[in-house]
């Protein structure tokens, strides 16, 4: 097993160091810890519905993004909503993947796409607390890796992935794409991004994680594997073609972007971000810049690791879209949730702790995130 307290600096900034072990070392402890962090999170929220007489499983399928997910998967596209200020919401805004197996999982089984969607989503969170364990491990060892899973159950806003919404789906994909691309098998990276491509726009920054390293590794090796070009080629399908597919349907070729617009999502360089600071309550103002020092100091703590280049090209690129977009502010914690590189860092420093010491933080922040869920879901406002 390796030493989890081993420094993180050794991986090559490339994706062609062979790993000494290829096979990924048994997850059952990462699944396991993660599973309890989300089963704490379930629980504070059927307790908080229970006191407040609301309904949380509804709250979970049933609410914001969830119910554009599931016209799909029953309609097909061609809804649209038209705001009082004249702003048009068309569900084109919305990536196929999630509604296509919410579609082809409640044909098959005699659940409602609302549930069916719940499925995928609680599936794919496993699959991504596995690939997410996998890479730790590959970068830092086991025991960093079981802490790096775990901690990715308990982020702020780690109860959107109990919901019916895709950030479970795109995180599993982008992790096992990621991990593909250190283990050097391109195809299958470029075939998992393709796959990612078609759940959700963030897929933009696993393509550029992909692409940069490609370039990276070719520019060193002065030589262009033929399953690197054809793992770089595969990585921007998914996207594209549901790119092209809305620019077809609605007859112009900047269809998606425009109706990305419509929804508030265009790309303004952070000025919608910087506005909203501004206009907060000094204290709020300050807290505000506050988190976001923290989280340059985290990206700051990715780079002196040495992290892999395109772990580390991923994470920042998640972040960087996050950020420079014109979306409800509220949006911008969850948006940011698939960049688990970032509690790389984190997940290092605790493997150091002592075990017991290690369960109490990760409980305790286990009992904070579940709280913050119940909250936010119970409320009224968009995660």
């Amino acid at each position: 097993m390796p030493d989890a307290r081993r420094s993180v600096e050794a991986p090559a900034p490339t994706a062609t160091r062979t790993p000494t072990a290829t096979r990924t070392p048994t997850p059952t402890l990462a699944l396991l810890g993660y599973a309890a962090t989300r089963a704490i999170g379930l629980a504070i929220l059927a307790l908080a519905a229970v006191a407040t007489g609301k309904d949380g499983l509804h709250r979970l399928s049933g609410r914001w993004d969830s119910v554009w997910y599931v016209r799909i998967a029953e309609n097909g596209y061609g809804h649209q909503v038209t705001l009082p200020n004249g702003s048009v919401h068309s569900d084109l805004a919305f990536f196929p993947l999630l509604p296509a197996l919410e579609r082809g999982l409640s044909a098959v089984l005699p659940v409602d796409a609302a549930t069916a969607g719940l499925l995928v989503s609680w599936t794919a969170s496993l699959a991504a607390a596995w690939g997410i364990y996998a890479v730790g491990t590959h970068v830092a060892g086991q025991r960093a890796g079981v802490v790096l899973a775990v901690l990715w159950g308990v982020y702020p806003t780690a109860f959107v992935q109990s919901m019916a919404y895709t950030e479970t789906l795109f995180t599993a994909l982008a992790a096992w794409s990621i991990l593909a691309v250190l283990r050097g098998r391109w195809i299958l990276a470029g075939a998992l991004c393709a796959v990612a491509g078609l759940t959700r726009p963030t897929a933009a920054a696993l393509i550029a994680a992909l692409g940069i390293t490609a370039v990276v590794t070719v520019v060193r090796e002065r030589k262009l594997p033929a399953r690197i070009a054809a793992g770089v080629l595969l990585a921007p399908l998914g996207w594209l073609a549901y790119v092209v597919y809305v620019g077809v349907r609605e007859g112009s070729a900047t269809a998606y972007f425009d109706v990305q617009a419509a929804w508030g999502n265009s790309i303004d360089g952070g000025v919608a971000l910087a506005r909203f600071i501004w206009g907060l309550p000094p204290l709020a103002a300050l807290g505000l810049v506050a988190a976001l020092t923290l989280l340059g100091w985290l990206i700051a703590l990715c780079v002196r690791q040495k992290q892999p280049l395109p772990l580390l090209v991923y994470t920042i690129a998640v972040v960087v879209i996050s950020l420079i977009g014109a979306a409800y502010f509220g949006s911008r914690p969850r948006l940011m949730m698939p960049a688990f590189g970032l509690l790389l860092p984190p997940a290092v420093a605790l493997v150091r702790l002592r075990p017991r010491n290690q369960v109490l933080v990760l409980t305790g922040l286990a009992l904070a995130s579940g709280a913050y869920g119940a909250f936010t879901l119970l409320g009224s406002g968009p995660p």
